[in-house]
């Protein structure tokens, strides 16, 4: 008796039969796969992690403009960053203006620091967060880190936040005392 991969083949193995990547994730959830998928293919990042002593490495992966003639109602453009974290390295307080974001670390072990807490985020951890969530990613461990970072839409503006660290001897009064 004949299979219909007997008969066909593998439709796996035929790539014009699988579905096409969406090159537009449209939910947040597609972002959060895009980036697995990224983190999945080691090959296609690795060999460009730099370690910079003395400031954050990055590199622009993958740039992706909103689809063409797309509305507002489709989905947006999104731009995807590999950075790498040597001992001591942090972002400082921010957050991401108008994009949403997927961070997800490859290597190693970060800290995000939020207004819920520190948060220790290890390789194959992701977090994913909203225009206006404002944190900061610090390597508080002994050994470099790598995370990707996926932005949508793309990265146009990244504000800095004070610190909220108050002085030897001082105590910090609450954020929802210091908010207006």
């Amino acid at each position: 008796m004949n299979s219909d991969v007997q008969i066909a083949g593998d439709p796996l193995a035929i790539p014009h039969l699988l579905p096409p990547v969406p090159a537009h994730p449209a939910t947040v959830a597609g972002f959060a796969g895009l980036a697995r998928a990224i983190a999945a293919d080691r090959a296609s990042w690795a060999p460009l992690v730099r370690y910079d002593a003395t400031t954050r490495w990055y590199h622009r992966l993958r740039a992706v403009p909103q689809a063409p003639g797309a509305t507002s109602a489709a989905p947006v453009g999104y731009e995807v960053w590999l950075l790498s974290w040597v001992p001591g390295q942090g972002s400082g307080r921010h957050d991401h203006g108008r994009s949403s974001g997927v961070l997800t670390v490859l290597e190693g072990e970060l800290t995000e620091h939020a207004a819920d807490g520190p948060r220790t985020l290890t390789a194959g951890a992701q977090r994913v967060f909203a225009p206006g969530y404002v944190h900061e990613v610090v390597n508080d461990s002994l050994k470099p880190a790598v995370s990707l970072h996926v932005y949508f839409p793309g990265l146009t503006d990244m504000p800095m936040h004070p610190s909220q660290a108050a002085a030897p001897g001082v105590v910090a009064a609450p954020p929802e005392v210091l908010a207006p």
